[in-house]
């Protein structure tokens, strides 16, 4: 298992979170998505999973949800 934290921008309510947890949850691999939301500032997300992920398959996932990694 490894554990990768990213901060994310723009998120602002639980709306927000669901749709960067499925995008990010739907990676191969991936077994966890935890959002500690700063509505209106920048979250970080702990994403759980069996292998190393491509942190440009992160960015792409959150993109696709709306919201930008910093």
């Amino acid at each position: 298992m490894t554990t990768t934290t990213i901060t994310v921008s723009g998120m602002t309510c639980g709306h927000c979170v669901a749709s960067v947890t499925e995008e990010i949850g739907a990676l191969s691999g991936v077994t966890d998505v935890a959002v500690d939301l700063n509505a209106g500032g920048d979250s970080p997300v702990t994403i759980t999973s069996t292998a190393d992920l491509d942190d440009a398959d992160i960015r792409a996932a959150v993109d696709e949800a709306g919201y930008e990694v910093k």
